[in-house]
């Protein structure tokens, strides 16, 4: 892990999954190292992505079946054959993929059969190779155990969620654990293989951006899945009934955008066993995303204040309630894990700060000298103190975002206002509105905030059939894929470094 580095920097927002060159879903291959390449070349010294890992059904990182694992659908085929782990004829074997955008059957297919490659292939492998698993796999099997019979299990139970299957296998008698060890152990094997051919050829693109300059920033969900291996192996921790339902649920109350709030489904923290461990899940959780990343965005921030407890069984969110988290004791502990004593440099984690934020979340945040967030598309609501206007900024400690992947494009938010609001916009900006997303980054790049990012589609001025994600809704997310290839974003980027050194963010 390395520190942040300090002063004015621009980056781009980008997933993997939407990068080019390979069937069905982006990759850890040749199109990423040749985008951190050319980030580095045009002086973008920041690539931010979103959580890297396995996703849900409806493709979402944010909603994952593990807080450790990494995306099985970002294994590159080819740099397994480059380190000889596979021959190039068994990439002629991988079924076919759509290249326009994601897609998740076929992702999912692809990734199973270069599984299965690799575990047919292991005993094949020489010595060196085994040695290196056998070491990797002892230090991560704090997480890698129980990921492993967890996804096997899943298929074995046909997806079904683990309260669901039997009840030996679903509580975690030692007896079925180690019949499952036995019987399984081919299975178990090839999700570990995954595993780590993913962290190796991810590790190896993290050391490249390192050595241009570039840092990655990452993201980490504040909850987990209710169906995940984390719940799954630490149930005392998450606040489930004996059966293994939802005592209680996060969520958000109800609001100006919503009637009802949002409920989301995963289970809230079992604060006073986290306190009773030092917070050993949690701070092993971040551990491990800080030897991933530069530095972490934390979703959600707020609720490191105070969560919305729901009950479980409620269908909305209207009836939870505001209870503390024990935030600051969490970032204290990371802080001495991380910097191997108290107080110490900052921390590397940005606090996704948005919404309704109490000056307690604020405190927090600013204790422990964190960046908050700023959305532009947010700004222009009539109201001159507007928190998210570049002038109401309280000093320099921000990322400014002319949108995130939960926002519309740039195109499709400006194509979405009418009159009055577009009218708010051209004053704010001092000329009328053509280029939308352009136009919002130059008013990020010339703000106080030390960081401002956009996302690759207001780079390219698209629309919304380009957007990433709508919340609230389920189909048709995380799905669009860049076109064409990484050199043909030469334009783009060249423009964005060339006005990023004119208001003193270039890298060179």
């Amino acid at each position: 892990m390395s520190s942040p580095t300090p002063g004015r920097r621009c980056g781009v927002l980008l997933h993997p999954t939407a990068l080019p060159g390979t069937p069905a879903c982006g990759s850890f291959g040749e199109a990423a190292e040749a985008w951190i390449a050319l980030l580095a070349a045009e002086g973008v010294g920041v690539w931010q992505l979103l959580p890297l890992a396995p996703t849900d059904g409806g493709g979402s990182p944010y909603s994952s079946p593990s807080g450790f694992a990494l995306n099985p659908w970002l294994l590159d085929g080819q740099r397994l054959v480059e380190d000889g782990l596979l021959e190039q004829a068994d990439l002629e074997d991988l079924p076919p993929g759509r290249n326009d955008l994601l897609d998740l059957a076929a992702a999912a297919r692809r990734s199973d059969h270069l599984a299965r490659l690799l575990l047919e292939r292991w005993p094949e492998q020489p010595e060196y190779q085994r040695r290196a698993f056998e070491a990797w796999s002892r230090q991560e099997q704090f997480w890698l155990t129980d990921h492993c019979r967890f996804m096997v299990l899943r298929r074995m139970q046909a997806q079904k969620p683990w309260w669901q299957w039997p009840r030996p296998l679903a509580f975690r008698q030692a007896k079925a654990l180690a019949e499952l060890d036995r019987d399984q152990a081919e299975g178990l094997l090839q999700e570990a293989l995954v595993q780590w051919q993913l962290q190796v050829q991810w590790l190896r693109l993290l050391g490249l951006a390192r050595s241009l300059g570039v840092e990655i920033m990452g993201d980490l969900p504040f909850y987990v899945a209710h169906d995940s291996a984390d719940v799954w192996s630490h149930r005392r921790l998450f606040s489930l009934r004996a059966n293994g339902s939802l005592q209680s649920q996060s969520g958000v109350p109800p609001d100006y955008f919503s009637e009802t709030g949002q409920l989301w489904g995963t289970p809230v923290y079992r604060w006073l066993w986290h306190r009773f461990s030092g917070f050993s899940w949690w701070l092993q959780r971040l551990e491990r995303q800080l030897e991933l990343f530069d530095c972490l965005r934390l979703d959600h921030f707020r609720a490191l204040d105070a969560s919305w407890c729901v009950p479980g069984g409620d269908a909305t969110a209207e009836h939870g309630a505001w209870r503390p988290s024990p935030g600051r004791s969490l970032l204290e502990g990371l802080r001495r894990r991380v910097f191997k004593a108290g107080g110490g440099p900052i921390l590397p984690l940005v606090a996704e700060d948005l919404g309704v934020i109490t000056a307690g979340v604020e405190a927090l945040r600013d204790d422990y000298q964190l960046p908050g967030m700023k959305i532009l598309q947010f700004a222009f609501d009539g109201d001159p103190d507007n928190a998210y206007l570049p002038e109401n900024y309280k000093g320099t400690n921000w990322v400014v975002y002319t949108g995130t992947h939960d926002n519309a494009t740039c195109v499709g938010w400006w194509n979405s206002l009418g009159e009055e609001e577009r009218s708010r916009v051209e004053t704010c900006l001092g000329e009328a509105v053509h280029a939308p997303g352009w136009q919002l980054l130059r008013l990020a790049l010339e703000s106080p905030a030390d960081l401002a990012v956009v996302p690759l589609q207001d780079l390219l001025h698209l629309d919304d059939g380009a957007r990433f994600n709508t919340p609230g809704t389920t189909e048709g997310n995380w799905q669009w894929r860049l076109h064409g290839s990484i050199s043909a974003l030469h334009g783009p980027l060249l423009g964005l470094g060339q006005m990023a050194r004119y208001y003193g963010r270039g890298s060179r």
